[in-house]
């Protein structure tokens, strides 16, 4: 199977009134996670006008990201068709896909692109499927859960926690006896 697994990091958690501050993702190509096809960006968050937005300190405590650095990062008008370029109607995969799925179809239909990913997958709702006595399924748990690794500084960072969900989303889907 073939998926792009992606991430985003954003100023809060309602897709209307919050934005994104990073972007990363990868591909799985023939059920193999490749790295050298890779998305990853800071985003200057906007709001719904166009408007900059700040990044809340409680955000920030959460990713790391701050508004000095995303002061010079690329919009998300001259970010999203690359990557909706990058995703090219592939199927996608994310940990939580309903917060990722829900800001994309939110911040893409605000600059006139349509978010249309071939399928969705959710790695939270495959680890249920795979481990269905276990309470915890968020991507610390199921790392854990699967022998898997943060790079350092990579946790609640786009990319780093897509080269975890990635990783987990193979294991998963052979676990479950799912072809990737």
């Amino acid at each position: 199977m073939n998926v792009v697994v992606f991430d985003l990091e954003t100023t809060g958690l309602s897709p209307e009134r919050d934005g994104i501050v990073e972007i990363g993702a990868l591909r799985i190509v023939d059920g193999q996670v490749d790295e050298t096809q890779k998305f990853e960006t800071l985003v200057r968050p906007t709001g719904e006008g166009g408007q900059p937005l700040l990044i809340p300190w409680r955000a920030e405590r959460v990713h790391g990201i701050s508004n000095e650095m995303v002061r010079g990062a690329p919009t998300p008008e001259e970010v999203l068709p690359e990557f909706l370029d990058f995703v090219n109607g592939w199927p996608v995969v994310a940990h939580n896909v309903g917060f990722d799925g829900g800001f994309m179809r939110v911040h893409a239909r605000r600059h006139g692109l349509e978010w249309q990913p071939a399928a969705e997958h959710c790695t939270v709702q495959l680890s249920r499927r795979a481990f269905p006595r276990e309470r915890a399924h968020n991507l610390n748990a199921l790392a854990d859960r699967l022998g898997l690794n943060f790079a350092p500084g990579g946790r609640h960072r786009s990319f780093g926690d897509v080269q975890v969900t990635a990783q987990a989303y193979v294991r998963l889907m052979e676990r479950l006896g799912v072809g990737v």
